[in-house]
């Protein structure tokens, strides 16, 4: 990974199921298990926060894109690795045992698809050919979600007998409306791309994956050349949001700028306004 333009590149730890590119201040984060479509095993849930943490503490990344290789986005939870622990507890341990066990592991696969969400840098989701179950978990965890016209969308759990439990129930009625959040969860129906977009769960369909992927890094870009400052504490105060009436949104709000707007990134911009050009910000 290289940034010639940035001050600290990423430490990013390896991974054997993700790869990792850096371009300027955009940060590509690749699902990289192709032969299986993606699904979601054991390494999944224990890299991903260490990859999100490793960027997200990066100066030199100031946008985020999760991409896949291969012919999907996620066909969701592997369940020939990941589903053992519910088809087959532990025979030695009592039934309360067994449940403890098991929500300790619900709770830590959660937190892997929460370390997307409580990012401190924006995140965009390239959403192509399946995602399904785990795969909206993820997309969800997501500030922006874009997908190319093949892109498929199942909330999967409840025709697999399951309730989701990894945020798409938390997260998907800040997105949608709850009716159409009750229709995707209860049928657990594929949705393509164009009704996605119709619905609001993705902001833009793309005609292909290579057009899919040119859309999101220009996003990227386009997020990335405003101050990193303002950007980052836009997502922390529309998160704390999410739980705050109006006047707390504001309170917080206005404590947020009290420290940070007397920055050299807004000199800068008043400078390069005045200078007619493009700002130069350096999230100082």
């Amino acid at each position: 990974m290289s940034d010639p333009a940035a001050s600290d590149a990423p430490s990013v730890p390896p991974s054997d199921v993700m790869s990792v590119e850096q371009e300027g201040h955009v940060a590509h984060v690749w699902l990289d298990r192709p032969d299986a479509l993606n699904a979601m095993g054991p390494d999944f849930f224990s890299d991903l926060p260490a990859i999100m943490a490793a960027l997200g503490g990066a100066s030199s990344v100031r946008c985020i894109v999760i991409g896949a290789r291969g012919p999907a986005f996620s066909a969701g939870l592997d369940l020939k690795t990941m589903g053992m622990d519910v088809l087959q507890p532990d025979t030695d341990a009592s039934p309360v045992r067994n449940r403890q066990s098991l929500l300790k592991k619900i709770r830590y696969m959660q937190e892997a698809m929460t370390a997307v969400d409580a990012c401190l840098k924006p995140v965009i989701a390239a959403i192509h050919g399946a995602c399904i179950g785990g795969g909206v978990d993820l997309a969800t965890a997501c500030d922006v979600r874009l997908a190319a016209s093949d892109a498929v969308f199942s909330v999967r759990e409840t025709r697999l007998a399951m309730v989701a439990d990894l945020g798409t129930l938390q997260r998907l009625p800040r997105i949608l409306s709850e009716s159409h959040v009750a229709e995707l969860v209860y049928t657990g129906k594929d949705v393509p791309a164009v009704r996605a977009e119709e619905i609001g769960l993705v902001n833009d369909v793309h005609d292909g994956v290579d057009a899919l992927h040119a859309a999101a890094r220009a996003m990227a870009e386009e997020i990335a050349a405003n101050s990193p400052l303002a950007v980052q504490g836009a997502k922390s105060v529309l998160r704390a949001g999410r739980s705050q009436t109006v006047e707390e949104g504001l309170e917080h709000v206005a404590l947020w700028n009290a420290a940070f707007l007397q920055s050299e990134d807004l000199a800068e911009a008043v400078t390069a306004f005045m200078q007619k050009r493009d700002p130069d910000f350096t999230g100082r």
